[in-house]
């Protein structure tokens, strides 16, 4: 095999769930390959360098081994390589986004029937004062 279809390999190297979820994600410009937007049905050989956005993060990899049939995780893993400014970009911005939803105030829970009173009050307290 030197060929494979880039929707086929992204399922099978286990990046996306299924083949349609894969065409979505290439459909919407979340898949890259070599720095241009693909479709579904390019075939990609080994070598080639892939861009595949998911949620929050960014991964830039690329291709070892190509496969059509989805396998074992440790298997899918096999197929790809991360680059390491792939990798160390990815885990810093997991660092700041972890810092930055701790930093805010957060409610445990709804406010009780006392505080929200007191809420009340305040809000009043300070619309009469303007």
């Amino acid at each position: 095999m030197e060929r494979v279809r880039v929707d086929k390999w992204l399922w099978a190297a286990r990046f996306f769930k299924t083949r349609s979820l894969a065409k979505q994600a290439i459909d919407g410009g979340k898949v890259h390959c070599d720095g241009q937007r693909i479709k579904p049905s390019k075939e990609i050989p080994v070598g080639v360098e892939l861009t595949v956005r998911q949620g929050w993060d960014e991964k830039t990899v690329q291709v070892i081994a190509l496969s059509e049939q989805r396998r074992g995780a440790p298997e899918a893993a096999a197929l790809y390589r991360e680059t390491e400014q792939s990798r160390t970009k990815r885990e810093a911005a997991a660092q700041q986004r972890k810092a930055l939803s701790g930093s805010g105030p957060q409610a445990s829970s709804r406010p009780s029937k006392k505080q929200r009173r007191q809420i009340h009050r305040f809000l009043r307290e300070d619309s009469d004062q303007r």
